[in-house]
């Protein structure tokens, strides 16, 4: 059965509903081949909201989270200008194919417009599949520069 979900299914996460989000963030994680850790999990999202270092928007069916967003923000030297780095994008697995990952990229692009941001930026794994949905919502791929990444040796 195909559940039907629009913006008002979306909320913006403070301290209140980490408990909601924190098995999401926990797969997350896990996803990405880290350990289960959900007293880490929830620390974690706590800091970042408790020190204003992101904005997280869920989606819920009823009172389930289903999926989240989180938003750090960051600056542009060149362009003088503030703007987001979408970081972290989830849904549940049954709740994939579902327009979920859409309403919370567009609330993620809704949120940076209103606020004033110059924009989002993201990184994504080379096969990840939701490049065409970033693409159909506006995104452009950066041919003109390479990331890199430094590591503490501990």
């Amino acid at each position: 059965m195909e559940l039907f979900f629009d913006m008002k299914n979306l909320k913006r996460i403070t301290h209140i509903q980490i408990e909601d989000i924190a098995p999401l963030f926990d797969n997350y994680r896990v996803f990405y081949k880290m350990e289960s850790d959900i007293e880490a999990a929830k620390a974690f999202l706590n800091n970042r909201i408790f020190n204003e270092e992101s904005v997280i928007f869920a989606a819920y069916e009823g009172e389930n989270a289903i999926g989240f967003v989180q938003l750090f923000y960051t600056f542009s030297s060149v362009s003088l200008e503030k703007s987001l780095i979408l970081n972290d994008l989830y849904v549940d697995e049954a709740y994939r194919k579902q327009s979920v990952g859409q309403l919370l990229l567009e609330k993620a692009q809704q949120f940076c417009a209103q606020q004033g941001y110059k924009g989002l930026a993201l990184e994504t794994a080379i096969d990840n599949p939701a490049q065409k949905l970033y693409e159909k919502l506006g995104w452009e791929k950066d041919y003109h520069c390479f990331h890199y990444f430094w590591q503490v040796k501990r």
